[in-house]
């Protein structure tokens, strides 16, 4: 019985004889792939931060230019004596906003729905044209078109289908 063991031990010595570093190799092989893959989240992870920032000053960009047609609505710059107004104006020290105000039909105002009882008032058109600008280099170019609606002009003609065609 004692030559069983010595057979095992000769067994186990020839087995690890032939291997000759094999577990290394793969070991080394997989310990690659898992940083590769660590790397390349990492990578995906930086650009979809980057990605999120950048979104973020489009965003305020687009606000910017929404505050450069409020300002101009608020600040009552509708003359349609005028035919442009420059408006310019900073939200924060980075974010810069600037509005043109452009009236419409050379100024000339538009009979506002002929036939009922709005023809006693007449229709200004303008557009609004607002850029906003935010850092790394973020724009937006917004148009609002507005229509003020204003007191009967009587240099605008009465309907000829009305039977009363007075000038009020």
């Amino acid at each position: 019985m004692r030559w069983e063991p010595e057979i095992m031990r000769n067994i186990s010595t020839a087995g690890r004889k032939r291997q000759q570093g094999a577990a290394l190799v793969i070991g080394l092989l997989l310990l690659m792939v898992l940083t590769l893959l660590a790397v390349s989240g990492m990578n995906s992870a930086s650009l979809e931060f980057v990605m999120a920032g950048n979104e973020q000053y489009r965003s305020n960009a687009f606000q910017t230019a929404e505050t450069g047609i409020e300002q101009a609505i608020s600040q009552g710059v509708l003359n349609p004596a005028n035919a442009t107004e420059n408006l310019n104006g900073a939200v924060t020290a980075d974010d810069t906003w600037a509005a043109t105000v452009t009236a419409q039909l050379g100024g000339v105002p538009l009979p506002a729905m002929w036939g009922s009882s709005w023809n006693s008032f007449s229709t200004y058109h303008f557009v609004v044209v607002s850029t906003g600008n935010s850092v790394r280099s973020a724009r937006a170019i917004n148009t609002q078109g507005l229509a003020v609606i204003s007191p009967w002009d009587p240099t605008v003609q009465n309907d000829p289908n009305l039977a009363d065609n007075r000038l009020r």
